[in-house]
């Protein structure tokens, strides 16, 4: 996506702009775990939990903003070693002035932030974050579609305060705002794939649903525009972490977008294994279909 040809998400979220509170938040989160903990309860989340999460996806996306500000494009490696540990040190910062009792999993995170921590796995809070999702989006001059997330998954209840920031957007997505699902159905479905490598599940998707494939970037990127309403799904099979869709899920569960496994399964955070690879998120009048037509791929 450039600015020149892309629509933004923000263009087709409902009301006065993005940050607006909005009316009719589903009831119904996402499907239960195996253990029977559901994937997300943001009905439970603590408003300040809330509040909290959007002020450090959104102030974390500023920084990265002013980072290719001074820095620029020309050296791509650079730019994305000063983004990723910039904004991961500006995070996890964050959380342990304002959440000092909680633990952290963060991509760049090391020791106990980090995939090898062990102590979260005891914590009843944990804070999932991904720095900077996207990038290689965020070093290409002019691209938008790279992302900020923070989750807090608490034991129990899965994944409760989250938020989505696409700061070369302006918007900040948030699990206490509503995102609704449009009503009609489209007679040809759009769906967000990777860039480079559109996994044979979305191709099977394509063939069967004479749906309309849209590369795009990140992962936050991806599943907010399903959230926002400018493709309808997302379908992801080559390799994640639970930072790369704790949020995003969350914020889609929230507004009553369907969010699994691409075989049905629920989605489970805060694992030993941090290792999630695949994805669905959709409008839930298209999950059927779209499970059917990637099984067995």
């Amino acid at each position: 996506m450039t600015p020149e040809s892309r629509d933004t998400i923000a263009q087709h979220l409902d009301g006065e702009g993005p940050q607006r509170r909005l009316s009719g938040m589903h009831d119904a989160p996402g499907p239960a775990s195996p253990t029977g903990a559901p994937t997300a309860t943001p009905e439970a989340a603590a408003p300040a939990d809330a509040d909290l999460a959007a002020a450090l996806a959104t102030e974390a996306g500023e920084l990265l903003l002013r980072i290719r500000a001074e820095l620029g494009f020309a050296d791509s490696r650079a730019l994305k070693t000063a983004g990723d540990l910039r904004a991961n040190d500006f995070l996890l910062g964050r959380v342990s002035a304002e959440r000092p009792g909680d633990a952290v999993l963060s991509e760049e995170g090391k020791g106990e932030s980090g995939r090898v921590g062990t102590e979260r796995l005891g914590a009843d809070r944990v804070w999932i974050i991904d720095p900077l999702d996207g990038t290689r989006e965020y070093a290409e001059e002019g691209r938008d579609d790279w992302a900020v997330h923070v989750a807090l998954w608490q034991r129990g209840l899965g994944l409760t305060a989250a938020a989505v920031a696409l700061p070369a957007q302006g918007v900040t997505l948030r699990t206490d705002r509503a995102y609704p699902v449009p009503a009609a159905t489209p007679a040809k479905p759009r769906i967000a794939v990777s860039r480079t490598r559109p996994p044979a599940q979305a191709l099977a998707a394509e063939a069967a649903l004479g749906a309309e494939l849209v590369p795009m970037g990140s992962a936050g990127a991806k599943v907010m525009a399903v959230v926002g309403g400018t493709v309808d799904a997302y379908v992801h099979a080559g390799g994640q972490f639970e930072w790369d869709s704790a949020a995003p899920v969350a914020v889609a569960l929230a507004s009553g977008w369907h969010a699994t496994r691409i075989d049905g399964a629920a989605l489970r955070y805060n694992e030993a294994d941090p290792y999630l690879p695949d994805l669905l998120v959709c409008r839930p009048d298209l999950a059927e279909p779209l499970l059917a037509a990637v099984k067995g791929h």
